[in-house]
């Protein structure tokens, strides 16, 4: 069924997304923010993917570059909606509604700013299902969507077509190209398809379930309740059962550079101590490999959990999801695993955004078999 999201709904759904974005997507309140500017007391009407008509023409926007550049280089506003323009004009048809690529604290907004200025709705999906550095990673082209044409616009009005075919790595390796002489950020529209496409190969309903996320968040600590008990319980019902507790500790190093359009490093969390108590929880650091999100979780020699499942570093006692450029020293955090839909771990999911995707040797394995402790919620009326 249909909804309308609402101003009053964004700071929820931010930090939701946020959360499924495994430390990528972008900064959440540059998002919150542009899209508060252009909605004003208006409504964006959301469309089940299960509801579309089967020709119903869709062309999902999004914002690329490196996140250790956005936070600096703040988007104008209108570059979404004319990246959306341009690949209108291009293909000879107009969208009918938009879509996000992926989770992320701005990527889940993009499509919004567009809805907001444009009338259009969007569609509660996404070809992610968390944040993934590379425009190639998509479920749509795992499933047979083609990225191109791509139509990719600047801060100053700068556009440009990039049609590189079925090869969505080519047009990712053309499109980051034009990123970085951009000044590192872009704003694109891409995978153009059908209403039926979007039901084959979309992640569904990503934004509802970063909303209910971002809710449970927010109300359990508002109640004194474990917002960690919130997230499990909000996920237990969804493609996204498993969650984890990998960790508990300080962030002792962080290091990270702006390389080839991305934000690459490692942090290292030290072993921490239970709040509360003075008992250690474990004798060795975590470190946390990432291309803008977060890639694998190794506590010594044991893997912890691996992309593409999700890991989420949040504040220790509010669950605030911390995204990679936030990762600052001294912070006391932990980190979750939690389980990717089944169709994200298909051998043709993995074969395109897989440990090998990332030149990872190590194989993919579920973070529900690895070594993490299970994060349970306390029955409830609705569990």
């Amino acid at each position: 069924m249909s909804w309308t999201l609402t101003a009053a709904d964004l700071p929820d759904l931010a930090r939701g997304a946020t959360l499924l974005g495994t430390g990528g997507g972008g900064d959440p309140y540059i998002g919150q923010m542009l899209v508060q500017q252009v909605l004003g007391d208006r409504g964006i009407t959301i469309l089940d993917p299960d509801e579309l008509a089967d020709d119903l023409f869709v062309i999902p926007t999004a914002q690329m570059g490196a996140p250790t550049v956005m936070v600096e280089k703040i988007p104008a506003g209108t570059e979404p909606l004319l990246a959306l323009r341009t690949l209108e004009d291009h293909l000879g048809r107009k969208a009918q509604a938009t879509m996000p690529i992926e989770c992320g604290g701005i990527n889940s907004m993009i499509p919004l700013i567009v809805a907001a200025e444009s009338g259009l709705p969007v569609v509660d999906a996404d070809g992610m299902g968390r944040a993934f550095p590379e425009l190639s990673m998509e479920t749509f082209a795992v499933y047979g969507v083609h990225g191109s044409p791509l139509a990719l616009a600047g801060e100053r009005g700068e556009t440009v077509i990039i049609d590189t075919g079925a090869d969505n790595r080519q047009m990712e390796s053309f499109a980051r190209a034009v990123t970085i002489k951009l000044g590192g950020v872009g704003h694109i529209a891409e995978y153009a398809m059908t209403g039926a496409d979007v039901r084959r190969t979309a992640v569904p309903r990503t934004l509802s379930m970063a909303l209910a996320l971002g809710r449970a968040i927010r109300e359990a600590r508002e109640s004194h309740r474990s917002p960690f008990e919130a997230i499990a319980e909000t996920l237990s019902t969804t493609l996204y059962a498993h969650v984890r507790e990998l960790h508990v500790g300080k962030v002792i190093d962080v290091e990270r550079r702006t390389t080839e359009g991305f934000a690459r490093g490692r942090a290292i969390i030290d072993a921490g101590v239970e709040p509360g108590t003075d008992n250690a929880r474990t004798s060795e650091p975590v470190e946390i490999a990432f291309q803008n999100e977060n890639l694998t979780a190794y506590r010594g020699g044991e893997l912890l959990a691996i992309v593409p499942d999700l890991i989420c570093v949040v504040d220790h006692e509010t669950a605030e999801p911390i995204t990679t450029e936030g990762l600052r020293y001294g912070q006391r955090v932990r980190v979750l695993g939690i389980s990717t839909p089944d169709l994200m771990r298909t051998p043709e999911a993995l074969d395109t955004f897989g440990p090998s995707a990332f030149g990872l040797t190590e194989p993919f394995v579920p973070v529900e078999r690895l070594g993490g402790v299970p994060v349970t919620h306390a029955p409830t009326e609705r569990s």
